[in-house]
């Protein structure tokens, strides 16, 4: 289901975080089985070797369940961190069982602040996505000013099928490499 085109970027996130967070929570449950197994596909095909995760807030696809199956893999995990507002997003290391803080967001961070790296591969939350790859966030930038450093890891936009939409990228968007839905047919 493509959304209209004729809204607002503003008003489009917001009617794409409506539809999400009205999902039945049984149909996003279904949904986050699927996409976690199109990612464990995913990352047997492509066998990266560190692996930039995030914490699901907003009722976005939650692969938790599948973090230890990664890190089982060999993958090495990290969990980003917001350093300070208009920055690149910092990695850190993390695996199943770490400590862990909240941000000042609320969101889960790993408590240790020592180890950080930057991940080969990049999961990248989106609220939408058009045909072109390019995603919608939040509205912050952290995703695209960590995607314009170099090395750029490879950014993997995770999202729900309904979240394609049609609207045009702005100037300081990067594109996502692949986006991977419920519906992404990955073939082990």
């Amino acid at each position: 289901m493509t959304q209209p085109s004729l809204l607002s970027r503003p008003a489009l996130r917001k009617n794409l975080l409506a539809l999400r967070r009205d999902t039945d929570p049984s149909m996003r449950q279904q949904w986050d089985r699927a996409i976690a197994q199109n990612l464990l596909v995913w990352c047997r095909q492509h066998r990266p070797a560190s692996l930039g995760l995030f914490w699901p807030i907003r009722a976005e696809p939650d692969l938790r369940e599948i973090y230890p199956e990664l890190q089982k893999m060999g993958i090495q995990l990290a969990l980003p961190l917001v350093q300070e507002k208009q920055q690149p997003l910092l990695f850190l290391e993390w695996q199943s069982g770490d400590a862990m803080d909240t941000d000042e967001y609320g969101i889960p961070v790993p408590k240790q602040r020592e180890r950080s790296l930057i991940p080969q591969v990049v999961l990248v939350p989106c609220v939408g996505y058009n045909r072109d790859k390019f995603r919608m966030g939040y509205g912050g930038g952290y995703y695209d000013r960590t995607l314009a450093k170099q090395p750029r890891p490879l950014a993997l936009g995770i999202a729900y099928a309904q979240a394609q939409a049609d609207f045009a990228a702005e100037a300081h968007d990067i594109a996502m490499d692949e986006i991977l839905t419920e519906n992404s047919n990955l073939k082990n």
